[in-house]
């Protein structure tokens, strides 16, 4: 028996309620976009059983071809170990919303949005009512890409993962859950687990990621952008490699995480603008100082 396995033993065992029991190991997922489609890739892989809800019907059938085992349907969903929500925030929320009544008080159900403080405040107290583990979580992988077909089976190996548990939760339990949840986690590969609150994950985040999609999405507007073929190489493809992105996820995410991201657009608009005013001046040294500033903090932020 492995240890997921144990533990859904022991979950079960302890569970007085009249809903059926988990099947130990037994993954649902909602959503077979990039991060839907490769996290049932990876557990199909790892010889799970993987049931699948989609929007679109022609995704779920291909889905449900290569790599799944079933659809997550109402009889299902009360039987599966983990739910992984992996559509927008707000569709994720209601799904959930609507489901909630199905799912087992042993199983643990996590999503994978790019924004915490807004999934969480809604879905920690859904939890609490009725008797199952959310645990708001992040994986930091992705591709500029978007759809099923784009995701591999690999796309989570050796990225970091951010957890987001429970406050209310008490502290030996919290650590129970989240030792069970990485347990059930491994097939996918992630390389290291973070636990942080909602409010850090989205700070941080709003650096780290939504901000870099604006910055590149920004970049390119520029009409040097439509010639710049024969005049480009490294830098270039760095830089706006995530121009391209899905317009209305990320939307959702900017928006409700609106008051990170704004502060950090802010403080990026004032150190552009130091650039520029030492151009404008052709003051060498003033241009110099604050190149080497940018270098020593990059270089302080990798540890070297």
């Amino acid at each position: 028996m492995s240890e997921s396995e144990a533990k859904a033993a022991e979950v079960n065992a302890g569970d007085a309620s009249p809903a059926a029991p988990v099947v130990a190991g037994r993954v649902g997922v909602v959503g077979l976009g990039l991060m839907g489609g490769s996290v049932v890739k990876a557990f199909h892989d790892a010889g799970r059983e993987v049931y699948i809800w989609n929007r679109t019907r022609s995704t779920l059938d291909f889905a449900l071809i290569e790599s799944a085992t079933g659809e997550l349907t109402d009889d299902v969903i009360g039987t599966c170990e983990l739910i992984v929500l992996t559509t927008y925030p707000e569709h994720l929320v209601g799904w959930l919303k609507e489901k909630a009544e199905l799912v087992n008080p042993s199983t643990i159900v996590i999503d994978t949005a790019g924004v915490k403080r807004a999934v969480c405040a809604e879905l920690w107290p859904l939890a609490r009512e009725h008797g199952f583990s959310f645990v708001g979580c992040h994986p930091m992988a992705g591709t500029q890409y978007s759809g099923f077909a784009h995701s591999r089976a690999t796309m989570f190996r050796k990225a970091p993962m951010v957890l987001c548990p429970d406050p209310e939760t008490e502290e030996i339990e919290r650590l129970w859950l989240l030792d069970r949840l990485t347990a059930l986690l491994e097939p996918l590969g992630f390389g290291s687990y973070t636990v942080a609150s909602p409010a850090e994950h989205d700070e941080i985040i709003a650096y780290t990621s939504q901000l870099a999609h604006v910055v590149s999405n920004a970049y390119v507007k520029s009409p040097r952008a439509r010639v710049h073929k024969g005049f480009s190489a490294g830098s270039y493809l760095d830089l706006t490699r995530v121009a391209r992105l899905n317009a209305t996820m990320w939307a959702e995410l900017f928006l409700d995480d609106a008051d990170n991201l704004t502060t950090e657009i802010d403080e990026l608009v004032e150190h552009l603008c130091a650039y520029a005013d030492a151009l404008r001046a052709g003051d060498r040294h003033r241009l110099e100082e604050l190149l080497a500033e940018g270098d020593r903090l990059k270089r302080e932020a990798e540890g070297r």
